[in-house]
């Protein structure tokens, strides 16, 4: 009797359990509906660049050393100041140029004092020569008397052609020993920007050693290192955008002025000159990159606004066949512009929630107020 109770008692335990269950598979709550602006993957062809670094320089830069041994008296200039041309920058102690030029000065006194008594002996031995000649017609004077005066006649004219050619030298040292003295003023060759100062005043200066750098005013250039791989895609005379961080210029361009014919050995790269447009901003020195176009590839391009951060990781929200977003890992490429491109994690077409903003949309289904094209 015990035995069919127990039975009876499991058989309506089994029944109350089957019932549970039951209840417990019914179908799930629907999903939450939020609405939200959808926008739409697209497939676009996009160019290909190759980012050519270089450095900002003048167009014209001139390293001015001293062309005579001297002790540096004064530096006139600083980094930063902007001169003329033929200002003087700096001078040199040129005691010993001054004494040699004041010698080669009294030289060519001397000499022309020289020449001019000469020539007035000159002029009194060919005045002699002519009243000998008349005397001669006359029968006046004997053959030796006309011989001794016609050749001391053609000695002073001699000594007149030997003196003139002592002044032309004397004259010429004279002129040397000035342009050594001049070579004491260190000049400025053209207008510009002094970029360096390297000598201070007591130093001693020599040819060769470099004083001071000036920069010629006017607009500045990008010399960028090329890869020789894509050396063949530059050409003279092409436009390049240009982005100098230093001075928050993005988008601007450049004209390609010259290109180096050899490559450097080590690095396997050609230097390309890169003209610049005039702007204040810009400085000597600064660091700058110029994009190369090399072709073209098939980009996926979403709206940036698209795109929200979960943690260190990039995210966006697709929009899957029945409406409801997932949330979806991508990897992202440069930005063009409003839109950023995407190397992995959706595909072209795909529908995704655009301005998600910190809302937790994973598994709701999405009531597109409008749908925008990128």
């Amino acid at each position: 009797m015990k035995h069919v109770l127990s039975g009876c008692l499991l058989a309506a335990v089994a029944v109350v359990v089957t019932g549970c269950r039951s209840d417990e598979a019914a179908k799930p709550a629907p999903a939450q509906t939020v609405a939200a602006q959808v926008v739409q993957s697209q497939l676009r062809q996009m160019p290909v660049s190759l980012s050519a670094v270089g450095t900002l320089h003048a167009r014209e830069t001139s390293m001015l050393s001293a062309q005579v041994m001297g002790r540096v008296e004064q530096v006139l200039v600083h980094e930063g100041d902007r001169v003329a041309a033929g200002q003087t920058l700096a001078i040199l102690d040129d005691a010993t140029l001054r004494a040699s030029a004041a010698q080669a000065d009294a030289s060519v006194s001397a000499a022309e004092g020289q020449q001019q008594a000469a020539a007035t002996s000159a002029d009194l031995a060919s005045s002699t020569l002519a009243r000998y000649q008349q005397l001669q017609a006359q029968k006046s004077v004997s053959p030796q008397e006309m011989d001794e005066v016609t050749r001391r006649a053609q000695s002073a004219a001699a000594q007149v052609a030997a003196l003139k050619s002592q002044t032309g030298a004397a004259r010429a040292q004279a002129s040397s020993a000035h342009a050594m003295l001049a070579y004491a003023h260190i000049r400025a060759p053209f207008a510009g920007v002094i970029s360096a100062r390297l000598v201070d005043p007591g130093a001693m200066a020599a040819p060769g050693v470099p004083l001071l750098q000036i920069d010629r005013d006017g607009p500045l250039e990008l010399d960028a290192n090329v890869d020789e791989s894509a050396i063949g895609a530059v050409r003279l005379g092409m436009t390049l955008p240009v982005n100098v961080d230093g001075a928050q210029l993005d988008g601007e361009t450049g004209k390609v002025t010259e290109i180096v014919p050899a490559a450097d050995p080590q690095s396997r790269s050609f230097t390309i000159k890169i003209g610049l447009n005039p702007s204040k901003l810009l400085r000597a020195g600064m660091y700058g990159t110029a994009l190369i176009p090399t072709g073209s590839h098939q980009a996926i391009l979403i709206p940036a606004s698209a795109v929200v951060a979960r943690g260190s990781l990039e995210c966006a929200y697709v929009v899957d066949s029945n409406g409801v977003a997932q949330l979806r890992y991508v990897t992202l490429g440069p930005a063009q512009g409003s839109l950023v491109e995407v190397l992995s994690g959706i595909s072209g077409g795909e529908k995704l929630v655009n301005n998600p903003a910190d809302r937790d949309l994973a598994g709701k289904r999405i009531d597109a107020e409008n749908e925008v094209q990128p």
